[in-house]
């Protein structure tokens, strides 16, 4: 694995999902533990797809939900991997939410999540590099590093004057 790189594009994941009955409240619409359970399976399976070794979530960033999701709705989540650091990939989601009725379909979230691929003994190991090709790509790719820092700097594991890359953004 060491020196080989992937296109991002290669590491995309979609999965749908049907929004039944039993996966909403008393206003019909989505529960949204059960769809951050969706995105938390897609961003599982694109680091497993892309690792073929265990990995496991280590934050969420914050999930917006930008219009209600209804019964019978057809939940689309698109998932790939943005960048790679040490032990962790950052996967960027998008939720697309197709209306039963009217079969228009809008982004209804996206996030960013942060696994850690591990290898046989449960140790954090380094995964397979991504290299993005198009424009949204490389925005996501080189926005990655801020993200890491603030994630890094809230959870109380890095200094706000050793996060350079953040420097840039408040100097």
């Amino acid at each position: 694995m060491k020196d080989k790189k992937i296109d991002c594009s290669k590491t995309k994941v979609s999965i749908s999902e049907m929004v039944l009955p039993n996966h909403t409240n008393n206003l019909n619409t989505l529960f949204g533990g059960k769809l951050m359970y969706w995105m938390d399976m897609a961003a599982g399976i694109c680091a497993y797809k892309n690792t073929k070794k265990i990995a496991v979530t280590a934050s969420v960033d914050n999930i917006s939900f930008k219009s209600p999701v209804y019964k019978g709705d057809i939940v689309t989540i698109n998932a790939f991997i943005t960048r790679v650091f040490n032990s962790s990939m950052e996967i960027y989601l998008e939720v697309t939410t197709q209306n039963r009725k009217t079969g228009k379909s809008i982004i209804s979230n996206n996030a960013f999540f942060t696994f850690v691929t591990l290898d046989k003994n449960s140790k954090p190991v380094k995964s397979i590099e991504v290299q993005p090709k198009t424009e949204e790509e490389r925005k996501l790719y080189d926005g990655a590093l801020r993200r890491r820092q603030l994630r890094l700097i809230l959870a109380g594991k890095m200094k706000p004057e050793e996060a350079d890359e953040l420097k840039s953004i408040f100097n």
